[in-house]
């Protein structure tokens, strides 16, 4: 008969879909050509059998179904022939069933006949198509054992199924769904449901079997975890299986009571499953049952139970249970570590319940609810601190003050150290120095107790070996792992300790106090740490200036730092024999971590594209943690304060060991990779917490400076070159570590460094840089993203998520492309109010940077946000990015360039308030920040560049700002109001010098040489600044019609003050600069109503204020008189004022003084000294003493003024050092001179004393830089071949000045100002000139011959003038007042033989 059925039927079946087979009525079957024949050949044999048609279709049927599964190929699944074959047998019991002509209590009973061989997905296709309901078929079962045994198998062999991921998952996940809610809604039935409870009664045995298998699965899960084999089948089954206990699994098919129910029972059964380790088992063993160490599917278990229950009702549970039955302690601790891991609340939680456990114990001195409470502590703490506190914070909170629980009265205390001695058996060691190093705190009264547990701890740890005199140096007791060898924790601290030291150039503290209170550890350990034998680095490195530090302190022994030296000497033959192999070793091991590491990683990354798994993804973050733990080979229980120092880094060369590198990629990609499988699926702001985990996971590690590096070598060096991904990602990891900045430390970029160090965001953001069209546009790109990402994911708070996570130089930075690349964002536009970020834009596979970042700009949300302050991109914030672009490489040409600064300067800022960043329409005001921003930039090109020498505008952009500056300048100087202002006689000072006095005056105070070099290069730049700028601004303005002279006194005061020091030619302003002087003259003298007149009073005030302008003058006179006069005639048609012709006259002078006929020098005598001077150091050399041989007929005031002017060319030769020639004739023409003064028997020693209140020779001062004045010592002994037997020798004043002069000489030499004289000279000029240390020889024997020889009223004043500088030379201090002490009967009659 069934072979009869399946015949007729199988036509049929091929003809129709399973959904119609399934759908099929009773009205329908009757259409069906062969159904008639079906129920007429079961009625007709029915009759001739004697048996009701009902069971004997149900018979036949069950045969028939049992034939199908007969020769199965899997275990549980049908194959697609036999699954056909069944289709068809089910939709002829449906259509016997729609007219009474099946049994089902028949067809149940012997399907049962043949249950071994009977096919899991048979019985569950009979339940789903309504023929035999899976209650039906198991309530028939006649042994219920064998029954459920059957039904847990099946369910194990489904279990494997998705636990292999095979090709049938839908079917299979479909299956094992609706077998678990049916035996959840069987086994955990509400009460409260009447249709329940009538149910019940029809199915009594069902609740318990149901139970009974859901019970047998948890226990087999657990077993096979407990088990650790993570390659068998029983390992697929419970990943299989696991999948159930989630809300999802039976979402809506069950009622909440009933889930709850079945959760809360699963989570006792955890708990208690096997309870066979004791307490003390548990003490000894709970720090191998961390989160980390944890299998990865009991973790996704604890997870699943959890999420359902949340986190208060499972620690409410936790603790029921814990009262009142014998527990698993391996899985109530690892249950608690994943509680505090995973669920953020839950750490209150933990706290709360601890507090509550504590109180209990010291209350009823109840043992149980102590050990409890220091089990759960210790195993959160085993988390590390960015879970819960230490042990050693919460043990000095809970017992460390006089409001410990302990404190109540001496039963508690005894309660206490009773409890604490009981544990010392089975105490970690790093548990007793805890309780050692951080004692409860006890009465004095009672110390007894606390000093009678210290002496047992103390045994026990001298048992275990563990040394308390010999705790690292920077050993953290808080740290939850193992002690480490002395060994291997005196490497970690050599290691901190040369850290700090390059930090901090100084001997680390705990070092020093190491080698006086501690010095077991320090010359047993640490010493041998440090001093470990290694062949030598050429150029000295950090450990090596650490050893000699400590070596020059006293703190290494002098027969070990042999040892050590003596052992590196003879490191070198053996190092290459092991480097080879000790490299591949190294390799070898760090393959399997990095492996381990790479596959968490990628285990990360497939979670993030299952949003059903994100409960398991802070699980899979902390064994991301441990595996890269081990790839590091570090220990995470460094150091905090270490932790938090301060990071330094190189902006410039960023560089990373070859491992840190592979590691910090590897875990940057992934990163990336999640970052974009999390938004394939959801936006930013409803993604789990994986990336604040994965960013807190780094900040846990000493790899946070590797990751820094890293991301400088990304962002600052290779930004254009990344895809958008790669930017997305590391955005988003830049907001999130801006969010961890508290717990960050600080960074030190380097040479790029301001003068404080730099929080996290602002260290990302200076690593933006905005130089070339390339760089733009990465700027755009990651400013863009960081601040859509940013202010996505904490849509709630924008403001305080840009505040915290962002650096507002980076949204300047946004503000400030956006407005030079998009000319539409500049206009004035109504902003868009979208809701959303436009945060799809950028993770599409082809971003669109440009609209992404217009559409963020244009966000009404974000120009609100631009209002706050702290936002503002002020005007002096735009000039400082705009200095920073390279023309030739901008995004903007020329014109687009110009257009833009047009629009920025006299559009946006000058006329914003003050309050928004703008100049309030003060023009004057805008060209004070541009000059001041212009300076600044430059002073940072000098620090930056290996070519100091720049041009003003000549490598960066610049040169357009400069233009601007110009434009503005000459619109200021149009606006005659801002010139004189109504009622003022005297001009306003130019806003110019204002600048410059300002940050000249900061630079005034005497410092290192590095300021005294910064101060050069601001005067540089304050040069350059002025010769862009119109020539009037030197001069002033004067009221128009007005024949007073010109203000020139900034001019002069910036000459005398400051530009003097960098003349180039000693005594002289540069041509550029003087002829810009003269123009501005011009100018002035052009508005003036008495041109003539306004030359000359301020020709004749440069003599007293500034006479460095007229010797200029003199010494370029050959290119500054032909446009001098060509300009004065042009004007007036007349002959040039009478100073400019004074000038003239002195120059022509100059140039005839060798001939007979030259006129008599004019007046001022120094003009023509200088003018005699500039015209002999023109000449040859061989003309020298031709040229000066009418010396003799001049004035003694043109002679001194003469060798003045010579002494500064000498030494001006001393510095400059270009050519042998010009350094031969500067003597000769000293020499001339002071032969010539000799001759006529002239003093020439007041030229050695000047002072500026000298009104006769004061006013050389202002001719000579502040160096070459301190240099005269130098200058006057290198002269002493030619006075040294001149009547000059003589005088009475010239011991004073020899041994002032040589005394300064010395002092020079002390202070290391004589280096700068002899600087990388040439050997010719070398050879001719002597070192500094040979001239001071020479000077010294000089003096000392000539002391002897001197009248004793030479030395009258010698006291005073050694005083305080006796120390110099204490010979030649001895001899002069040897000398003065010496009886009058001192021969001085003969004549002193020098040489």
């Amino acid at each position: 008969m069934h072979d009869l059925l399946l015949e007729a039927e199988v036509p049929q079946c091929k003809k129709l879909r399973l959904s119609e087979l399934i759908d099929c009525g009773g009205a329908e079957a009757s259409s069906d050509p062969s159904t008639p024949f079906i129920r007429s050949a079961f009625r007709d044999q029915a009759s001739r059998l004697g048996v009701p048609v009902g069971v004997l279709s149900a018979r036949v049927f069950a045969h028939s179904v049992q034939q199908v599964c007969v020769e199965p190929s899997h275990p549980v699944l049908l194959s697609p022939e036999q699954s056909e074959r069944l289709s068809s047998l089910l939709v002829s019991a449906q259509r016997l069933l729609a007219h009474n002509m099946f049994s089902r209590l028949t067809f149940c009973q012997e399907l049962w006949k043949a249950q071994n061989s009977l096919l899991l997905e048979a019985v569950w296709r009979l339940h789903t198509h309504h023929v035999v309901s899976l209650q039906e078929l198991l309530q028939s079962h006649p042994d219920t054992e064998a029954m459920t045994t059957w039904l847990f198998r099946n369910l194990r062999f489904l279990c494997e199924l998705i636990g292999a991921s095979c090709p049938s998952s839908d079917t299979v996940e479909a299956m094992l769904s609706g077998l678990v809610q049916l035996l959840i809604s069987w086994g955990f039935q509400g009460s409260s449901d009447p249709r329940r409870l009538l149910e019940s009664e029809k199915i009594e045995k069902m609740p318990q079997v149901a139970a009974d298998v859901l019970q047998r699965m948890l226990a087999f899960s657990l077993d096979t975890l407990d088990a650790d084999s993570q390659t068998t089948l029983d390992h697929q089954a419970v990943s299989g299986w696991i999948t159930v206990y989630s809300g999802r699994t039976c979402c809506g098919m069950i009622a909440a009571d009933s889930l709850k129910s079945f959760l809360s029972h699963a989570l006792t059964q955890i708990l208690t499953h096997k309870p066979v380790l004791k307490v003390s088992d548990a003490i000894q063993m709970q720090k191998e049952w961390s989160f980390a160490k944890t299998p990865h599917l009991l973790i996704d278990l604890y997870c699943r139970v959890f999420v359902t229950l949340g986190p208060e009702e499972s620690i409410g549970h936790l603790q029921e249970v814990l009262e009142l039955q014998e527990v698993n302690w391996q899985h109530v601790l690892s249950c608690v570590s994943t509680l505090v891991v995973c669920f953020s609340e839950a750490q209150q939680l933990i706290k709360d319940w601890v507090a509550s456990l504590m109180a209990r114990a010291f209350e009823s001195y109840h043992l149980d609810s102590m050990v409890t409470a220091f089990l759960i502590v210790r195993q959160a703490t085993l988390e590390g601190p960015y879970v819960f506190p230490s042990y050693a914070d919460w043990f000095k909170e809970s017992f460390g003050s006089s409001h410990g629980y302990h404190s109540c009265s001496k039963k508690t205390l005894v309660f206490l150290f009773k409890f604490l001695s009981d544990l010392v058996p089975w105490e970690a060691p790093r548990h007793m120095q805890v309780h050692i190093f951080h004692p409860p705190l006890v009465p004095s009264k009672y110390h007894s107790l606390l000093t009678d547990y210290i002496s047992l701890a103390k045994t026990r740890l001298a048992d275990l070996k563990v040394s308390l005199e010999n705790v690292g140096l920077y050993e953290d007791l808080s740290s939850t792992g193992d002690i480490a060898e002395r060994e291997s924790q005196a490497v970690q601290d050599v290691k901190k300790a040369i850290m700090v030291f390059e930090q901090t150039g100084k001997i680390p503290m705990p070092v020093l106090e190491a080698s006086i209170f501690r010095r077991p550890y320090y010359l047993s350990h640490f010493l041998p740490a440090l001093l470990a034998p290694r062949v030598l680095p050429e150029v000295p490195d950090s450990r090596v200036a650490f050893i000699e530090t400590l070596k020059r302190a006293d703190k290494i022994p002098p027969s070990s730092y042999s040892a050590y030296r003596q052992a590196c000497a003879t490191a070198g033959d053996k190092q290459p024999d092991n480097t080879t192999s000790g490299q591949r070793t190294e390799t070898n091991c760090a393959e399997r971590p990095l492996g381990l590491l790479t596959a968490a990683l990628e285990e990360l990354r497939a979670l993030m594209t299952d949003p059903t798994q994100y409960s398991v993804i802070s699980a899979q973050v902390a064994v991301v943690s441990e595996r890269l733990n081990a790839a590091l080979g570090h220990r995470n229980d460094d150091d905090v304060s270490l932790r938090r120092s301060k990071i330094q880094l190189s902006v410039l060369l960023p560089t990373l060991q070859s491992q840190d590198q592979g590691v910090v990629d590897l875990l940057l990609t992934a990163f990336c990779q999640n970052l974009m499988a999390a938004c394939s699926f959801v936006p930013p702001e409803r993604q789990s917490s994986w990336a604040v985990l994965f960013v807190r996971t780094l900040c846990g590690h000493m790899l946070l400076p590797a990751v820094l590096t890293r991301l400088c070598q990304l962002l600052r060096h290779q930004g254009p070159n990344l895809s958008a991904p790669h930017v997305l990602g590391l955005a988003a990891l830049a907001v999130h570590l801006g969010e961890c900045r508290s717990t960050l430390p600080e960074v030190d970029p380097g040479v790029l460094a301001p003068p404080s160090s730099l929080c996290v965001p602002d260290f990302l953001n200076s690593l933006l840089t905005c130089h070339t069209r390339d760089s733009l546009l990465f700027c755009m790109k990651f400013c863009t993203a960081a601040i859509s990402y940013c202010l996505c994911k904490f849509s709630a708070q924008p403001s305080a998520s840009l505040h915290n996570c962002l650096s507002p130089g980076l949204i300047q930075k946004f503000q400030f492309i956006v407005l030079r690349l998009f000319p539409e964002a500049r206009a004035p536009c109504s902003p868009e109010h979208t809701a959303r970020i436009p945060w799809k834009l950028l993770y599409l596979p082809s971003a669109d940077w440009p609209r992404a970042a217009l559409s963020l700009w244009r966000w009404s949300s974000f120009q609100e946000l631009l209002k706050e302050e702290e936002f503002h991109l002020t005007y002096r914030d735009w000039i400082q990015l705009e200095l920073e672009i390279q023309p030739e490489a901008d995004a903007l040409s020329g014109t687009e360039r110009h257009d833009f600064h047009q629009w920025a300067i006299y559009e946006r800022y000058l006329p914003a308030p003050s309050a928004m960043g703008g100049c309030g329409g003060d023009l004057e005001a805008a060209c004070t920040v541009l000059v001041s921003e212009l300076m600044d930039f430059h002073q940072r090109s000098y620090n930056h560049s290996e070519d100091s020498d720049l041009v003003l505008g000549g490598r960066t952009g610049n040169e357009d700002l400069l233009s601007r500056l110009q434009e503005m300048a000459m619109d200021l100087e149009l606006d005659q109001g801002s010139a004189v202002p109504r009622g003022c006689s005297t001009p306003e000072s130019h806003f110019l010098f204002r600048v410059f006095r300002g940050r000249l005056q900061a630079l005034a105070r005497p410092g290192s040489m590095a300021t005294s070099l910064r101060r050069q290069q601001e005067l540089l730049i304050c040069k350059r600044l002025l010769l862009r700028l119109p020539p009037s601004v030197l001069v002033g303005s004067p009221q128009a019609g007005q024949p007073v002279s010109p203000n020139c006194e900034e001019f002069f005061n910036l000459v005398t003050s400051g530009l003097r020091n960098i003349c180039c030619h000693g005594s002289v302003l540069t041509y550029d600069l003087t002829i810009h002087f003269f123009r501005g003259l011009l100018n002035v003298c052009l508005r003036s109503q008495d041109p003539a007149l306004v030359a000359n009073r301020t020709l004749a005030e440069c003599q007293t204020k500034c006479p460095m302008i007229l010797t200029s003058a003199l010494l370029w006179w050959s290119s500054l008189e032909p446009v001098l006069c060509s300009q004065w005639k042009k004007c007036y048609q007349s002959t040039l004022p009478q100073e400019l012709q004074r000038l003239q006259e002195a120059r022509k002078f100059a140039s005839n003084f060798a001939s007979d006929s030259a006129a008599p020098a004019p007046s001022p005598a120094w003009i023509s000294a200088a003018a005699l001077y500039f015209a002999t150091r023109e000449a040859g050399r061989e003309n020298v003493t031709t040229h000066l041989k009418r010396l003799d007929c001049e004035r003694e005031e043109l002679l001194i003024t003469l060798l003045f002017f010579s002494l500064m060319g000498l030494l001006s030769s001393y510095l400059t050092q270009r050519d042998t020639a010009e350094y031969q004739k500067a003597v000769d023409i000293c020499a001339e001179v002071l032969a010539c003064l000799e001759r006529r028997k002239v003093s020439w020693l007041m030229l050695f004393q000047l002072a500026e209140t000298d009104a006769k020779l004061g006013h050389l001062l202002l001719l000579a830089p502040d160096q070459h004045t301190r240099l005269l010592p130098l200058a006057f002994y290198s002269l002493l071949s030619c006075f040294s037997d001149g009547t000059t020798v003589r005088e009475a004043a010239f011991l004073h000045v020899a041994v002032d002069m040589y005394l300064k000489l010395v002092q020079l030499f002390v202070d290391g100002e004589t280096r700068i004289v002899l600087p990388q000279a040439s050997r010719s000029i070398s050879e001719l000139q002597d070192s500094p240390v040979q001239l001071i020889t020479k000077a010294r024997s000089f003096l000392l011959q000539l002391i002897p020889q001197c009248p004793r009223q030479c030395f009258s004043n010698m006291t005073e003038l050694l005083a305080g500088r006796g120390d110099c030379d204490p010979e030649v201090s001895n001899a002069l007042q040897q000398r003065q002490q010496a009886g009058p009967s001192f021969d001085l009659s003969q004549e002193p033989h020098l040489f």
